[in-house]
């Protein structure tokens, strides 16, 4: 049998009663062949079973016999009326609320001896997750303390089975004996659930493990996420220092740390973690290096993260890590994201990213430029974001784009506001009406239903400027998440660039965008979702000069019948504004004439959403227009009357009757606009001085008055 170890817990690994995670962890020692599965009572700290009694904390735990995987998995009792189906929006993930100086204070009990093998562990923040969330492994880097993750545990808690690897300090087992342990982890839980993803998240070494264990393991269905991998380490800056620290006297090892420190990462990348985004620049700074003076005196704690010895065998076992997995990179068939700094000066992770996405078969990868080494304990995004804008979080064996979808955290709401659409939030000054079932026009959002499923019809202003607003005040005034569809082409882009970032793209995913099909529509509107849709598609966000504010929808009626088939609710709407925003100057004729402009359109567009019926509307292709951005004047949005299709069957019969509903809400769609347009006069707040104005003398937070409807 598989012996468990004793370990000193710490307390931020206990878990209370009142908070159980859902989890199967299978406790291993290196030194024994058997397994052992623990059920959801207990979690596992470095091979230890650990009840939920606050009495024990900080208590040594007995060692114990366990019993065969297949009596334990059977105690396992789940109450599935406590697992949630879904996160609601704006939910809470706690990014930010955990700094590096955590980082520090958690592993100081970690990595105390205790003459154990590798093991797994569940943190005590990973709480209870969704229905049928996936297992995800996290592989550390050279700390190996398995607490790499820290700054995302709550959020990653929320919609994975989180187990960490930790090695300890003194461990000295080969880098094939963790490919053994790892494989034997993963091969136990495709067992138990051979239908769900298993996640491996690999940070730099951890990353050579992974791609190790996927290429022995081509049939499971593995997810790999690989952060600043390690598989350049023979291309390493670093290579000419190696052979010095094997020389180099003990006295000056103590100085070592600091300098791996500097060159893994950004002290002051760190030291931004949970510097509010909002807050003035003076603030912001007087926070960061009050943060930085509290982090730099645990850099001399890396000598007991990682002694003289350790760090010498470590160096053995990264070398040793690399060429394995380099070795057998054409055995990889997992789906793979790479997660590349574009500051790593421990190795040229950038330039890895490149040889991986062409040497792997499914690979993605993902740029930071601005950050180091250790890009999971640096400011910038949540990994969960990174993990749902490249659309890699699934519960099944495909991706599906309703039910795996994730809505936005209160965090990914407000960096989304402040940092990526910041400045067009300001210059929109977006101001919104509805019309309510008697036909009252009024301010705000309360004409339009609450209860799905809504289908939310309108007109696509130029470039799309009209999304973001429209979006942002559906959450801040209902809590309802608005899924739009898009054009499939906008979701390829990044993965044509060399070098693609996180970017636009990939926060319209974050966001609910999902390409326009019929198959999504039918799942949306089956799961009672507010759907937001643009029969003109492209051709009016991309038109042309002199076409402000005209409807090029199809001829035929694309989703009437669609809507009457689930009995959603239509609400037509009008938006301008485009036209005080900015001015078109070249549009689709123009950019054309530019030599060789027309060609690389062509190449760049690849999808056609509709076959020749549609006319114009399917022939548009997709490109970048010139514009001359306008002193901004402000947008306006009117939604109409909602139109229920519920207990319609005639809908569904007769296209007759289904093509005069469709001439209606179009109509109505250009009564909202020409309302708009002519209302817009008489708002006293319409130019960006004016509202700028109103908010210093007012306060910033206080909504700027509009037009009376």
């Amino acid at each position: 049998m598989a012996s468990i170890l004793g370990f000193r817990v710490p307390p931020f690994l206990v878990l209370n009663s009142e908070n159980k995670p859902q989890s199967r962890v299978r406790v291993r020692s290196s030194a024994s062949g058997d397994s052992v599965v623990l059920s959801s009572d207990s979690v596992v700290v470095n091979g230890a079973s650990v009840v939920g009694e606050k009495e024990r904390i900080g208590s040594w735990i007995e060692n114990g016999n366990g019993s065969s995987s297949a009596e334990v998995d059977k105690q396992k009792k789940i109450d599935s009326s406590n697992v949630p189906e879904n996160l609601e929006p704006l939910w809470d993930d706690g990014y930010g609320t955990s700094t590096v100086k955590d980082y520090f204070d958690a592993v100081k009990e970690m990595i105390k001896p205790d003459g154990g093998p590798p093991r797994w562990f569940t943190p005590i923040e990973c709480e209870c997750p969704v229905k049928d969330a996936p297992v995800l492994l996290f592989l550390p880097g050279m700390d190996g303390t398995g607490m790499g993750l820290i700054l995302h545990h709550k959020a990653l808690g929320k919609v994975f089975e989180v187990r960490c690897l930790h090695i300890p300090v003194n461990d000295r087992t080969p880098f094939e004996g963790l490919v053994k342990y790892v494989e034997e982890t993963v091969r136990l839980e495709h067992a138990l659930s051979p239908k769900k993803p298993i996640y491996l998240v690999g940070d730099s070494f951890g990353g050579c493990l992974s791609l190790a264990v996927a290429a022995r393991n081509p049939t499971i269905d593995l997810v790999l996420i690989l952060v600043n991998p390690a598989t350049s380490y023979a291309r390493s800056q670093l290579q000419p220092l190696f052979p010095i620290l094997e020389s180099m006297p003990d006295i000056l090892h103590a100085s070592v740390p600091y300098l791996l420190s500097y060159v893994m990462g950004d002290p002051t990348k760190m030291a931004m973690v949970n510097v509010e985004s909002r807050l003035p620049p003076i603030q912001r700074y007087e926070k960061m290096f009050h943060n930085l003076r509290d982090l730099l005196p645990c850099l001399s704690f890396f000598t007991d993260i990682i002694p003289k010895e350790t760090l010498l065998w470590k160096l053995k076992l990264l070398k040793s890590a690399a060429a394995y997995a380099n070795s057998r990179l054409h055995a990889v068939k997992a789906e793979v994201l790479v997660l590349a700094s574009g500051k790593d000066s421990m190795v040229p992770s950038e330039d890895e990213a490149q040889r991986l996405r062409k040497s792997l078969q499914n690979c993605t990868v993902r740029h930071f430029k601005d950050n180091g080494h250790t890009l999971l304990l640096e400011d910038g995004i949540s990994l969960l974001t990174v993990i749902k804008g490249t659309s890699k979080y699934r519960r099944s064996r495909r991706h599906n784009d309703v039910s795996d979808y994730l809505p936005p955290s209160r965090t990914e709401f407000k960096y989304a506001c402040d940092q990526v659409i910041g400045l067009l939030r300001f210059a929109a000054g977006s101001t919104m009406f509805s019309t309510t079932e008697d036909g009252k026009i009024v301010k705000g959002l309360a004409g339009v239903p609450n209860e799905g499923p809504v289908l939310l019809v309108g007109y696509h202003n130029l470039m799309g400027f009209e999304l973001y607003s429209l979006v942002e005040q559906f959450l801040k005034e209902k809590n309802i998440m608005v899924r739009g569809m898009a054009h499939p082409q906008i979701f390829q882009w990044n993965s044509k660039r060399s070098f693609p970032e996180f970017s636009m793209n990939d926060w319209l995913s974050v966001f609910g965008a999902l390409p326009v099909t019929p198959t999504n529509l039918f799942r949306l509107l089956s799961s009672n979702s507010h759907v937001l849709l643009y029969p003109g598609g492209a051709r009016e966000a991309l038109h042309y000069k002199g076409e402000e504010y005209k409807l090029f929808w199809p001829d035929q009626p694309e989703f009437v019948r669609m809507a009457a088939r689930f009995g959603a609710t239509i609400v037509p709407f009008g938006a301008v504004g485009e036209d005080d925003l900015v001015q078109l100057i070249f549009d689709y004729n123009d950019v054309r004439r530019i030599p060789g402009a027309e060609q690389s359109i062509r190449e760049a567009n690849g999808v056609r959403l509709r076959d020749e019926t549609s006319g114009e509307v399917a022939n548009i292709e997709l490109f970048i227009p010139g514009l001359l951005p306008k002193m901004p004047g402000r947008f306006y949005y009117l939604f109409g009357k909602p139109i229920k299709t519920n207990g319609k069957e005639e809908i569904l019969k007769d296209r007759e009757i289904a093509n005069q509903l469709y001439l209606k809400i179009k109509s109505e769609v250009e009564k909202s606009m020409k309302y708009l347009l002519k209302k817009r006069e008489e708002d006293p707040y319409r130019s960006v001085i004016d509202r700028t104005l109103y908010n210093a003398l007012y306060a910033s937070s206080r909504e700027v008055p509009t037009f009376e409807p």
